[in-house]
């Protein structure tokens, strides 16, 4: 299959990324930098989404599946002032969630020319339960995108385009490393029945059977890979 990874150069994207290459899929990947061959792409930007696609489709001729994996986690204390505020909103839900919405505007619009696609969006374990006072925007964003993948599921499944979502929790990475280590580390684990963090290579895992291998009826799945640290 040919693919478009967003977020693909480190954490969940990368392991993704190393999951669907070593299945033989063709995967244009993308970063905000584009280091590595990657497509440059800065999704606070808007003409940015259309920008990736058009560069993937440059690589790949066509895209058979859309995989909605970049995201930012940038905490805001509600005591900033109302510039600041309204500024960390807009920035987060144009990287999370605008984003995402414009590349499966063009990932439909695609698919109906050929013949059908899917479409993962990696989603939170935030979208159910929330996250910290600082993460409002953070849980918004990806709420709003699991509602995003349900309406997908239910309005086009009849052309045969398929959409699902992953709900990753606390995930072990190069970014969270040093903080599972010290004195936070303690209190995440010990809110997970597994006893442990979800490593990327899981996560990546889940995103790759959905891309290439889930049966059609299970389109408007969200996937929750969190430990059973919140069930639904």
């Amino acid at each position: 299959m040919n693919i478009l990874l967003t977020g693909a150069s480190r954490g969940i994207g990368a392991a993704a990324l190393d999951a669907l290459s070593k299945a033989g899929h063709r995967v244009a990947g993308q970063s905000t930098k584009g280091d590595n061959g990657l497509i440059a792409a800065d999704f606070a930007n808007l003409d940015a989404p259309r920008q990736a696609w058009a560069a993937a489709l440059g690589q790949l001729g066509t895209i058979d599946v859309l995989i909605n994996n970049a995201g930012i986690f940038e905490g805001f204390d509600i005591d900033s002032s109302d510039e600041e505020w309204h500024a960390a909103w807009a920035r987060t839900l144009a990287i999370n969630l605008q984003a995402s919405a414009d590349l499966c505007r063009l990932a439909i619009r695609h698919f109906r020319d050929n013949g059908g696609g899917r479409i993962v969006n990696v989603a939170s374990r935030a979208a159910f339960r929330g996250d910290s006072p600082n993460h409002w925007h953070y849980a918004a964003s990806k709420a709003g995108m699991v509602a995003m993948t349900r309406t997908i599921a239910r309005g086009y499944a009849a052309e045969n385009i398929l959409a699902f979502a992953v709900a990753p929790g606390f995930t072990v990475s190069e970014m969270t490393e040093e903080y599972l280590t010290g004195r936070g580390g303690a209190q995440i684990v010990a809110d997970i029945p597994l006893g442990r963090v979800a490593s990327t290579v899981e996560v990546a895992e889940t995103i790759r059977w959905l891309a290439t291998e889930a049966p059609p009826s299970a389109t408007g799945t969200v996937i929750d890979v969190n430990g059973a640290s919140y069930v639904r």
